[in-house]
């Protein structure tokens, strides 16, 4: 087979994973992220494990929503932070978006709110740290990583291992999504996060579009700076975020291509948009009722 059509397999693969049947079932090692992204992550988990999946979640003992009342193997791994030091760094970071709702990229991620995010970036220290975790890992010879990309852990477990990787994300930031994809991104193309700008920019906001990107590439390595510490120790090797990044075998965006500025899309990137939260639950007779009146 031609090498250059074994990247436009890549997505078939990923609809054979989800789908039902005969077809054998995988093993799945799943790194979430917590709060609302384990939300959306988790209804995709329970299906493939409804479709016969061996699904093993390993997660933080400290945490809001993880490893509750689910039916497959969970894993947990001890961390140095209490729950209500996640809950006061979390607070701080709420209080800076309501402070400065429109910020820049540099204040979003390395302001008052980058203590956050160091805890989160600690948690793949501590599971490495589990030796016993580690080596059930190790023995249990999985078929891929299913990951939230937002604390990196899965991205440095799915290295570790020289396991396949799945990311599950609506995004990545710091144009991570862009280079580990090798996906065209030309800043005076498209509009960079938190500018506010339209996709028909004056030729003074696409030098301003282009200085923000520059921007990013200066000050990402200070918001990713614990993180790739943590990988360099438990890879024993210096690593870059490209380096983590670049290895995703599949890309599920969830998110959809209506709601982004127009872009090429490689062929191992699939949108999976509606995937953003719990399914509603139907409104009381009374509420449909009234709404319905409303809207006429």
């Amino acid at each position: 087979m031609a090498p250059a059509v074994l990247p436009a397999l890549l997505p078939v693969c990923a609809c054979l994973l989800l789908a039902s049947g005969s077809a054998q079932a995988g093993k799945l090692l799943v790194v979430p992220m917590d709060g609302s992204h384990w939300l959306s992550m988790r209804s995709v988990v329970e299906k493939l494990f409804q479709r016969g999946h061996e699904v093993v979640v390993v997660v933080p003992e400290v945490s809001w929503q993880l490893g509750r009342s689910l039916n497959f193997t969970v894993k947990t791994y001890s961390t140095p932070h209490s729950l209500q030091d996640l809950d006061r760094e979390f607070k701080v970071f709420l209080d800076t978006q309501w402070e400065t709702p429109e910020q820049t990229m540099f204040s979003a991620l390395t302001g008052s709110a980058k203590g956050f995010y160091d805890i989160m970036f600690s948690h793949c220290r501590s599971l490495f740290n589990d030796k016993k975790v580690v080596e059930f890992l190790k023995e249990s010879s999985f078929d891929a990583v299913f990951l939230d990309p937002f604390d990196v852990c899965g991205l440095i477990v799915a290295r570790y291992f020289s396991l396949p990787s799945v990311f599950f994300s609506r995004g990545a930031f710091c144009s991570n999504l862009e280079e580990g994809t090798q996906c065209p991104s030309p800043p005076s193309y498209g509009p960079r996060s938190f500018q506010g700008l339209s996709h028909t920019m004056t030729f003074r906001e696409r030098v301003w579009n282009h200085i923000s990107f520059l921007t990013e590439h200066l000050f990402c390595p200070i918001f990713f700076e614990k993180a790739i510490e943590a990988a360099s120790e438990i890879l024993q090797t210096p690593v870059t975020t490209y380096d983590l990044f670049s290895q995703v075998s599949i890309w599920l965006l969830r998110t959809d291509f209506v709601l982004d500025f127009p872009r090429p899309v490689m062929p191992n990137m699939v949108y999976v948009g509606g995937i953003n939260c719990h399914r509603g639950k139907p409104l009381p007779k009374g509420i449909r009722i009234v709404s319905i009146v409303w809207l006429l």
